[in-house]
């Protein structure tokens, strides 16, 4: 069978000057730290998919959704390749809480002056797609 491309959306949820990473758990990525997020579903914006996966993970409820970057992720050992679309959002109401441990171990307040390591790949195309995030 051939390998499909996947949309995937990740969420900057910004509080306070940090935003929410976590620790990924299970067999894509494991291991490394990303944003909440997932796949977008058919005849779903990407605003809205941010908002339900953002409360599915984490349950928080976030507003001022807008549109941040789009990267190209081929994961070569795991034969998946994703197209991202990156998200910034703010926190509107909620503590974190990991509603699905399935997918994360832990989640944390960041700043990129203090982010950890391993990133979830999809980072390094964030990297060069936004290089002034990053400065």
């Amino acid at each position: 069978m051939k390998p499909v491309v996947r949309v995937g959306v990740g969420v900057f949820v910004w509080k306070d000057g940090k935003f929410l990473i976590g620790q990924r758990q299970g067999s894509h990525g494991a291991d490394t730290w990303s944003l909440p997020g997932g796949h977008l579903e058919f005849n779903e914006t990407w605003e809205q998919c941010a908002a339900r996966e953002v409360l599915e993970e984490t349950g928080l409820t976030i507003n001022n959704i807008q549109f941040l970057a789009v990267t190209n992720d081929i994961f070569t050992d795991e034969i998946k390749h994703y197209v991202t679309i990156w998200i910034k959002s703010d926190w509107k109401s909620g503590q974190p809480t990991i509603t699905e441990p399935d997918k994360f171990i832990r989640l944390e307040w960041r700043s990129f002056d203090a982010l950890p390591e391993p990133l979830f790949l999809p980072w390094r195309q964030l990297r060069l797609a936004l290089p002034r995030l990053f400065a």
